[in-house]
């Protein structure tokens, strides 16, 4: 096996045993969701808690933040780029790469929430299994996803030092955390909503690179 072989399968080994790990710790988060442990203690207590009233020129700056996670807007900037990134390489894989993402977003976000059902806290109540669709967050997990395989495309395409792999996870991190933070601040999700998809949305990304890990592919960076 040759050493470039070699190095992708143990990328590969590293993807899987994360994203097993992250997967445990969405299944641990939504345990608490569940059985109403402590976390939903934290969940009452921040969502009950006085919020500032912000300017209005704030508040429109608040919502763009959190517009970083919206599944429809995150969607189409990732598939553009894949698209550009596609025909530079001419290579499909940075277009299965984030339709594999996309879909994967939409099944186990997506079934998650409709099966628990949980209610937001706008409602000033925390119901399972009554329709809502809380848990876990799309914004949270949309977030991570899309930027997360969007950064990791560029930098296994891109030979330039300015495409860090470092840097380019801080931003994904900045951009995730933060829109996490303005859902707590407008009240739009629980903690616990936030945690979940996060881990979730984690456990994915993770997933998704060990895939094309296992793949190889001329174009990219070994």
């Amino acid at each position: 096996m040759s050493q470039t072989l070699l190095t992708r399968r143990n990328q590969m080994v590293r993807a899987i045993r994360w994203s097993g790990i992250l997967f445990v710790g969405f299944l641990l988060v939504t345990q608490q969701v569940m059985s109403r442990g402590p976390l939903s203690d934290l969940d009452a207590t921040i969502s009950q808690a006085r919020r500032p009233n912000f300017a209005s020129w704030i508040d429109f700056i608040l919502r763009r933040i959190d517009d970083l996670g919206l599944r429809g807007f995150t969607a189409v900037v990732l598939l553009i780029a894949a698209v550009i990134i596609s025909r530079r390489f001419k290579s499909w894989r940075p277009l299965n790469l984030a339709a594999i993402s996309l879909l994967s977003l939409n099944l186990f976000v997506g079934v998650s929430k409709l099966v628990i059902g949980r209610t937001k806290p706008s409602l000033n109540v925390d119901l399972l299994y009554a329709g809502g669709l809380s848990y876990p967050s799309g914004h949270a997990s949309n977030a991570l996803v899309t930027w997360g395989v969007l950064a990791y495309l560029i930098y296994r395409y891109s030979h330039g030092e300015v495409f860090h792999g470092r840097l380019l996870a801080s931003i994904v991190t900045g951009i995730s955390l933060s829109v996490c933070a303005v859902s707590l601040f407008r009240d739009t999700h629980w903690v616990t909503d936030l945690l979940g998809g996060l881990f979730l949305g984690g456990s994915l990304l993770v997933a998704i690179i060990a895939i094309d890990r296992y793949f190889p592919s001329v174009s990219q960076r070994s």
